[in-house]
């Protein structure tokens, strides 16, 4: 990942914004009793783009409110429709893949803010209104302190990798229905992270070990916090610190990691109890699809 490098003090503050930020939208569905407010995946923008100043992410600001918003609209809106779950999931990564080529930019977030509505089953419009406050803060926040300074704005997007996305993507679903576990046919934060990976120049079976491992212990680590303690407040503080030390232990800067612990606000409980092994499983399979993906195109290249 690209990161500007940050002074001590600067690093510090820029951590403890995006925790305040983070837990204000913890304390904000707490206070109106509405899990659908806690959003995983902002969550993880917000330490992607205050802490880690991720530039991929921020190359057009206005995008990290247009794109999240539109597919979280478009998965909402999806979700609302009497067919199958997995046509749902199918059909909303088509609509993103879509989006994504039709403006010549990609945003990995938006991928899970738009599989986030269907896999939680969201109906409440809170949902679509907590998407468009907080995308639109964040991106407030990135111009008013020019966090993206720098930043070339010129964007394109790669065909065969969004093809080998789909395909990958589309095979698992298929795997998860005959192995009787469609409710996994995505889960979100692994979603994006496998996007990610496909657009890295070097990718080693040791990076796919790490994020396996890192990604899974922070699915593990949020659900036993979430299924035993009453307060999500504490929840919330629990899940970044701890989510913050495990990405020191493994010297990762993986913002999916930060989506995971909040998953567990807002998966039915039935989901949320098989989250940690499914996460293997999946990042298993499809970490697995991406190296080898790099291996074919190595080889056609050689």
């Amino acid at each position: 990942m690209n990161n500007t490098i940050l002074s001590t003090k600067i690093a510090g503050l820029s951590y403890l914004g995006a925790f305040v930020f983070i837990m204000a939208m913890v304390a904000t569905a707490t206070y109106f009793g509405d899990a659908e407010i806690v959003l995983p995946e902002v969550a993880a923008m917000a330490v992607a783009l205050l802490a880690f100043r991720e530039a991929s992410w921020m190359k057009q600001p206005e995008k990290i409110f247009l794109f999240p918003s539109l597919t979280a609209i478009m998965g909402f809106g999806i979700n609302m429709l009497p067919i199958a779950y997995l046509s749902k999931i199918g059909l909303v990564l088509i609509g993103m893949l879509l989006l994504m080529l039709v403006y010549r930019y990609n945003l990995a977030p938006a991928l899970a803010t738009g599989f986030l509505p269907i896999v939680t089953n969201a109906h409440n419009t809170s949902f679509v209104i907590s998407i468009l406050v907080t995308t639109f803060l964040l991106m407030l926040l990135v111009v008013l302190f020019k966090l993206n300074k720098g930043v070339a704005r010129s964007s394109s997007v790669d065909r065969r990798i969004m093809l080998a996305y789909a395909v990958i993507m589309l095979v698992w679903m298929i795997i998860s229905w005959s192995l009787g576990h469609p409710q996994f046919a995505v889960i979100p934060p692994i979603a994006v992270v496998v996007y990610e990976s496909l657009h890295m120049k070097m990718y080693t079976v040791k990076m796919a070990v790490k994020q396996t491992a890192v990604l899974s212990l922070a699915a593990g680590i949020g659900v036993i916090l979430f299924l035993n303690l009453s307060s999500w407040s504490l929840v919330g503080l629990l899940d970044l610190w701890l989510m913050f030390m495990l990405l020191r232990l493994f010297k990762m800067h993986v913002p999916a990691v930060y989506a995971f612990p909040f998953l567990a606000f807002v998966l039915p409980k039935e989901v949320l109890v098989d989250l940690p092994w499914a996460t293997v499983v999946v990042s298993f399979f499809s970490f697995g699809a991406v190296l080898v993906f790099k291996k074919y195109r190595a080889i056609k290249k050689g």
